[in-house]
């Protein structure tokens, strides 16, 4: 494991192993060599900054490239004016896109005071062609640019971007390999996401995601089980499975010897020191009798189920090719709500999807005031160039914006008051840091994911602690720790 790695050990003189993760275990102390260099040169170690753009697996993705760049020997630094920036992409709407663009023109000012720094771009938006062409002819300051399928290999490219000249770009098309046991930089000590599989096969008319993740490959439970027990040895109280639809998980080609998703989690429940089980995401289309069972039975699962609507036409969700219907959903909400009646339910709603009228802005909005979400993360219909919804006939800019201002207005008005139905309440709370606004006071949250500031100290983070729950704030409760 790599816990157990000594990088003084490694004979850097020696070929590179064929194996993985090895392999990458030789290229970290091939760069701890070139740090010493740097250092000898410059008087300090090199400083690296990492940047995440977009979903929870990106954030687990950053974990990593932050993790192996502390084992090469790298300074954390905490702002882009760092000798090593590396940014890790999103690419399901294009402001994300925008976004990277704009930021490298900052990075590209940096360079020019600091020409010893270098600068890599990895992710998503990676894995577009045109984004590759538009790198080379327009932002050839740019040193390393590798992709979603690739990514363990950063301590062997990061080698060759300081010992390579001109831009180098690594891009594989699609993988079945999947290399954990890499070092991670957690963010929270007391928690952690723990990828379960990479890729998606759902291909909905409107994402991405399928292109640059590829296809759904599952990691063996043995393997996710052995990750999960060494981070409860480490103080890790919660973790979160992650995977573009975790529904879909040990669903691999015949002669696989996988465990469906619902048994994964049962394994995972026995994993003494694990106090909370989060996951996310999960399909409509594949969430199991058997699931909705588990949940109910679990006393670690969390109370939150994030289950993504779209859209709550019908018509719509067919030209999505999201394969449910609003009935269907409704009745697969009504009996998650009946078989596990404490739970919250958040959910995606895209408005302004190619073709959406106005009585399917309607449907949408008799969905969410039947289900009642918790909360729903509303967004305007990004066209991504590649995917058949981009060839579809687009909704005018104003009827979206007026059909987007109603749902947005139902969604928080009816999750105001489901939300509130804790007040006065006392419930565990996972306390995750100090409040940003007020440093007397702590910010965690609730098994259903609710956030909760109260009163309290550093000491508190990574504790589970009893709150009262004395004021509904919209989205979050103000609490009293209780002794």
């Amino acid at each position: 494991m790599y816990s157990e790695i000594n990088f003084d050990n490694i004979d850097i003189n020696a070929a590179p192993p064929a194996e993985e993760p090895a392999r990458q275990y030789y290229y970290m102390a091939k760069c701890r060599e070139l740090v010493r260099e740097f250092e000898l040169k410059n008087a300090r170690r090199p400083t690296a900054f990492t940047q995440t753009f977009g979903c929870q697996m990106n954030a687990r993705d950053s974990e990593k490239l932050s993790g192996i760049l502390r084992s090469a020997g790298f300074a954390e630094a905490d702002s882009e004016e760092a000798d090593f920036v590396i940014y890790n992409t999103c690419t399901v709407r294009d402001n994300a896109n925008q976004r990277v663009f704009g930021r490298l023109g900052v990075l590209n000012g940096y360079k020019k005071k600091n020409p010893q720094m270098k600068v890599a771009l990895c992710g998503c938006m990676m894995q577009e062609d045109l984004v590759i062409r538009k790198l080379q002819k327009s932002y050839s300051f740019v040193d390393l640019v590798f992709g979603t399928h690739n990514l363990y290999k950063f301590a062997e490219l990061l080698y060759r971007c300081y010992t390579e000249k001109g831009m180098l770009v690594d891009i594989w098309k699609d993988t079945d390999k999947i290399v954990e046991d890499l070092p991670v930089e957690r963010k929270y000590p007391f928690k952690s996401g723990v990828n379960i599989m990479f890729g998606c096969n759902n291909f909905c008319s409107y994402c991405i995601v399928p292109y640059v993740r590829g296809r759904e490959r599952s990691r063996a439970p043995e393997e996710i089980l052995r990750e999960i027990r060494t981070l409860a040895a480490d103080g890790v109280k919660e973790v979160m499975l992650l995977g573009q639809n975790v529904n879909s998980y040990g669903k691999e080609p015949k002669g696989t010897e996988f465990m469906t998703f619902p048994e994964l989690l049962r394994e995972v429940e026995k994993v003494e020191g694990i106090e909370r089980i989060r996951f996310m995401t999960s399909h409509p289309k594949d969430l199991s009798d058997e699931l909705i069972q588990v949940m109910k039975e679990s006393k670690k699962i969390c109370r939150h189920l994030h289950l993504p609507l779209q859209s709550g036409s019908t018509r719509i969700l067919e030209r999505m090719n999201r394969r449910y219907t609003k009935d269907s959903y409704l009745a697969l909400a009504e009996k998650i709500r009946r078989e596990i009646p404490d739970i919250s339910l958040t959910t995606d709603i895209i408005v302004g999807f190619p073709g959406e009228t106005e009585e399917d802005a309607e449907d949408t909005i008799d969905v969410i005031r039947k289900v009642q979400f918790d909360n729903a993360f509303t967004f305007v219909y990004s066209r991504r160039t590649g995917t058949p919804a981009a060839v579809m006939e687009q909704v005018p800019e104003d009827k979206v914006r007026e059909n987007f201002d109603r749902i947005l207005a139902c969604v928080q008005e009816t999750a105001r008051e489901r939300v509130k139905r804790f007040e006065g309440q006392t419930l565990p709370v996972l306390v995750e840091e100090i409040n940003e606004q007020d440093a007397s006071f702590v910010t965690g949250r609730l098994s259903n994911n609710t956030v909760v500031h109260f009163a309290g100290d550093g000491s508190l983070i990574g504790r589970i602690v009893d709150v009262k729950l004395k004021r509904c704030e919209g989205f979050y409760y103000i609490g009293e720790l209780m002794s």
